[in-house]
């Protein structure tokens, strides 16, 4: 078990609808990290922005972009996490990889698709929950609007990571800051929210607030709005221990079913 795992959240801009340009651009963004990193978080979509044109620049679970993930998480001895457009049995996924340093990939679709754009008319939504167990750590990796769904995200598996990967419209960006702290208070776990910046293809603008959130809520990075910008942070089990044991507010969870 690793008590200690360091993530770096890259807040970029992205070229719209260009995986080849994105992924040298994230690239250089990675190869300029000079210090020793567990985990390296992409925004969502993050080789094309947040399109509906999916039979346009989807890519298969053996295309390009997964084959440049592995090749980077190869290289740089981290997992990269990030989601990317995908075409699987005649359907397109708004899908999250968190790919290991092996090669390894754990792999979750977007359940809570953005009916406002009718991002439901394009993709599948996914169903299943996921957790990432990596470096001793429980991970649970989760999509830009799922945020608003805490019930999706409760915390019955004892994760100690809660992670969101976001195009997240500055227009509503307080509700972006406002729900990551809650999502992390509630759950008693680190919530990493990692968003984009800059103006998409359908003059769609966003202002990042990148951040990471500990148990008791408190804000621990410092992103400037608008800017493109690579933060390190290194979250600490005993941070999580401590205040579990101490608070016990896990243990008083209500008990449900999701269908």
């Amino acid at each position: 078990m690793q008590n200690e795992l360091k993530i770096a959240l890259i807040q970029s801009d992205l070229v719209w609808e260009n995986p080849t340009k994105n992924r040298q651009n994230f690239t250089k963004k990675i190869e300029s990290i000079s210090e020793r990193i567990d985990v390296i978080v992409l925004p969502e979509m993050f080789t094309t922005g947040f399109t509906m044109h999916a039979k346009f620049v989807a890519e298969t679970m053996n295309g390009k972009t997964v084959l440049w993930m592995k090749e980077m998480a190869s290289k740089t001895n981290a997992a990269i996490v990030g989601s990317i457009v995908i075409s699987e049995k005649s359907n397109f996924y708004n899908r999250l990889l968190f790919v290991e340093p092996s090669g390894y990939i754990t792999s979750y679709d977007k359940r809570h698709t953005f009916t406002l754009v009718g991002e439901d008319k394009t993709y599948t939504a996914g169903k299943e929950k996921v957790i990432v167990h990596y470096k001793g750590w429980k991970i649970r990796p989760l999509i830009c609007y799922d945020l608003r769904f805490p019930v999706w995200s409760r915390n019955t598996e004892d994760y100690d990571v809660l992670l969101y990967v976001a195009n997240w419209p500055k227009p509503r960006v307080s509700a972006w800051d406002a729900l990551l702290k809650a999502r992390a208070i509630e759950n008693m776990s680190y919530c990493v929210g990692v968003n984009r910046v800059g103006v998409d293809g359908v003059k769609s603008e966003y202002s990042g607030h990148s951040a990471v959130y500990d148990v008791l809520g408190n804000l621990i990075t410092e992103f400037d709005p608008n800017e493109e910008a690579v933060q390190v942070v290194t979250l600490e089990k005993r941070h999580i221990e401590a205040y579990r044991n101490k608070l016990k507010f896990l243990d008083d969870r209500d008990t449900f079913n999701i269908t």
